[in-house]
């Protein structure tokens, strides 16, 4: 009776059997997975974001330029704010990409050159990388 037992009981522990060892391959498959899709996105936000910090960085220097050349080109107020900007920028944080004030210091970065814009009446944006599908409207 025991060996009629043993077959049924085995039988009846297939389904949960298979069900574990699907489970746990599919957990080791997606932590490769996981890992590998996390480095590419990982890769391209902070290529993003570095392309963004240039971009702010080399707008403050050409203003820094220009107030060197004449410092009465833009008001004392504008000044400030680009000082401001010129601060958050040697402040942001590049190797801690976990670090809770990244967002809030971009977003101020983004505000003050915004305000920057607008006060030297000139339209500058940052609209990213262009992409390939792009590359006919770029004009020099």
């Amino acid at each position: 009776m025991n060996d009629i037992e043993d077959i049924f009981g085995s039988s009846l522990n297939l389904e949960e059997t298979h069900f574990k060892q699907g489970y746990d391959e599919g957990y080791a498959d997606g932590l490769v997975s996981g890992k590998e899709e996390g480095e590419q996105v990982g890769l391209k936000t902070g290529f993003e974001v570095g392309e963004e910090l240039g971009f702010y960085r080399s707008c403050v220097d050409v203003w820094n330029s220009a107030i060197r050349v004449d410092p009465n080109f833009m008001s004392a107020r504008i000044q400030r704010t680009i000082k401001q900007m010129d601060q958050l920028l040697q402040q942001y944080p590049i190797s801690e990409p976990e670090n809770e004030s990244v967002s809030d210091m971009m977003d101020s970065l983004r505000l003050k050159f915004r305000a920057i814009c607008a006060s030297l009446n000139v339209k500058l944006e940052y609209n990213g990388y262009p992409k390939s599908s792009d590359a006919g409207n770029i004009e020099f």
